[in-house]
């Protein structure tokens, strides 16, 4: 019954990640994690989501209407809903017309079936009322769910983070990353007692008690459409940017107001560094928001998340090691730094999330430079490198709701730091960083659109530089040997895949040294320096470049 509205998959794919580790995937993740033919035929336009917390039973009920248009002709709905959540009744308006329609529950999933097919390029919207219990997150963010916590004054304070399980363990979607709504959402959010609720975007009018009405006009993903409820204080400026003024504001528990003030002096820094190297905010029309969380903090578009205690670094440490970590909040570079790389460009499927992760994670470094300069940046990315661990590959498997290595994170950013220094030009590469948030701006996309610009405006096919470091956990070797009576420098690349060719540049007692291979040949170059230390180059080229240099 339920199964043969589905599309056909294998019941257990195996996915071997190393020899000693593998991974079984279901039915149940290819429903979620694939479009099958009852997500790919409609594309979602808004969301209007109202939801009522009971916080003392921890339960919520609410309601969302889909607004949605046929890109195919077909019938039969797929609606994500997390259990224990329960769908008590769905209703569907096509040209004005609404009826109750029937609908199959079977794990997260619902199938809501329409008697007639839908017509191609037809409107339709779907009403689904639900309510329940729904999953409880025990350490956000890195686990999802509905966070029920009091402040020090024991007032509720409650929020969700659901990056990665989904937004569908709290409200019914189609819960897929490659399909945000493009006319943008509402939230609808009741809230006990003197309470302030806070979602994304702006606030908009409501003639009800408790009910506060948040509306965001831009494209969204739907693990970012999040509530918070708390005993909050607002206060507002207007930052000065590329696109005008931007209406930024700040909501934080009262008895942290005072803290919040002097250390969200560095937002106007942070949003003056991330325009210099990727162009303007992308949500001037729905302001910027930081939201004191729950929990250490996510990139919630428009209104990001941040719990990092009013501290300097991460939590009061510095995850590079270098120092430089320590001179400015991770958790609001960071998250905020996922406005323009996960929030703006957005990967289709969460196998590609370094593209969300590695870019921001390097945007620490580019924010260390701009206000420290390169030899600090430099030295920041070098530190994240003891993050590492190569494990496994960063990239994920497709289609079943996967992410790959947490090394998206660390090795992401250190991958395009070595990247930018083949490039060897840094008005270049801003312009690539630009460029990138203009060309895919409000998208979904894959890697391969972003590997694929960085080679075309490059100049330079860094696609085997790309499988190297995103689909294999080998790291590059550069073998050096140096005959100081010929001055010559023989070099060769090792434990690469076929066609790896990362160009080295290296400025090395005020000469620039290149070593451009081609293939996998011995080659060599001439050295005009009279004192050549082939120890102190090699060292030079392993500060600035993810390899491993060898020297013989």
């Amino acid at each position: 019954m339920f199964k043969k509205h589905l599309l056909s998959i294998l019941l257990i794919t195996l996915i071997s990640f190393n020899a000693n580790a593998q991974m079984l995937f279901k039915e149940s993740d290819s429903l979620r994690g694939s479009l099958n033919k009852n997500r790919d035929w409609f594309d979602i336009q808004s969301y209007d989501i109202s939801v009522i917390p009971d916080i003392n039973n921890k339960t919520i009920e609410g309601n969302v209407v889909w607004k949605a248009k046929a890109v195919k002709a077909s019938q039969d709905i797929q609606v994500d809903l997390q259990e224990p959540l329960i769908i008590d009744s769905v209703m569907i308006m096509i040209a004005n017309q609404w009826e109750k329609v029937p609908f199959q529950r079977e794990g997260n999933i619902a199938l809501v079936h329409h008697q007639k097919n839908i017509k191609l390029n037809a409107d339709f919207s779907l009403w689904i009322y639900y309510h329940g219990k729904p999953r409880e997150a025990i350490r956000p963010p890195w686990d999802g769910g509905w966070i029920w916590k009091k402040d020090s004054n024991g007032n509720p304070w409650v929020s969700v983070a659901c990056q990665g399980l989904g937004a569908s363990v709290w409200y019914p979607c189609k819960d897929h990353q490659s399909d945000e709504p493009d006319l943008g959402a509402a939230l609808n959010i009741y809230s006990p007692n003197n309470l302030k609720a806070i979602g994304n975007g702006r606030t908009g009018r409501t003639d009800q008690d408790h009910w506060y009405r948040w509306v965001v006009r831009n494209p969204i993903n739907n693990y970012n459409i999040i509530p918070y409820i708390g005993d909050y204080v607002n206060w507002k400026e207007t930052y000065k940017g590329l696109k005008g003024n931007l209406d930024v504001s700040y909501y934080v528990l009262r008895e942290d107001s005072s803290k919040a003030v002097e250390q969200f002096k560095q937002v106007p820094k942070m949003l003056e560094a991330f325009e210099y190297w990727m162009g303007p905010y992308p949500f001037y029309e729905d302001g910027f928001k930081l939201v004191q969380s729950p929990h250490l903090g996510m990139e919630h578009q428009s209104a990001v998340a941040y719990g990092n205690r009013f501290k300097n670094g991460y939590l009061g440490r510095d995850l590079s090691g270098s120092g430089w970590g320590l001179k400015w909040d991770y958790i609001i570079v960071h998250e905020s730094g996922h406005e323009w790389f996960a929030n703006n460009i957005t990967t289709k499927d969460i196998a590609d999330m370094w593209v969300h992760e590695g870019f921001t994670s390097y945007l620490e470094s580019l924010y260390t430079e701009y206000f420290f300069g390169k030899i600090a940046a430099d030295e920041y990315t070098y530190g994240l490198r003891n993050r590492i661990q190569n494990d496994v590959p960063i990239i994920g498997p497709y289609g079943i709701n996967r992410e790959g290595s947490g090394d998206m994170y660390a090795k992401g950013a250190v991958m395009l730091h070595t990247i930018r220094k083949a490039i060897n030009d840094d008005v270049l590469f801003r312009n690539i960083m630009i460029g990138l948030n203009k060309t895919f701006y409000h998208q979904t996309v894959t890697t391969e659109q972003i590997e694929n610009y960085i080679s075309q405006q490059a100049g330079i096919n860094f696609s085997k530089v790309f499988d190297q470091y995103l689909r294999t956990t080998q790291i590059p070797q550069l073998v050096l040997q140096y005959d100081a009576k010929e001055k010559t420098l023989s070099y060769e690349w090792k434990n690469c895949i076929k066609g790896f060719n990362l160009p080295i540049h290296i400025n090395y007692q005020d000469k620039l040294e290149s070593l451009m291979p081609l293939d996998f040949q011995p080659k060599k170059r001439l050295i005009q320096q009279d004192h050549f230390d082939i120890n102190a180059f090699s060292n030079a080229i392993e500060k600035l470049y993810y390899v491993k240099v060898v020297v013989e």
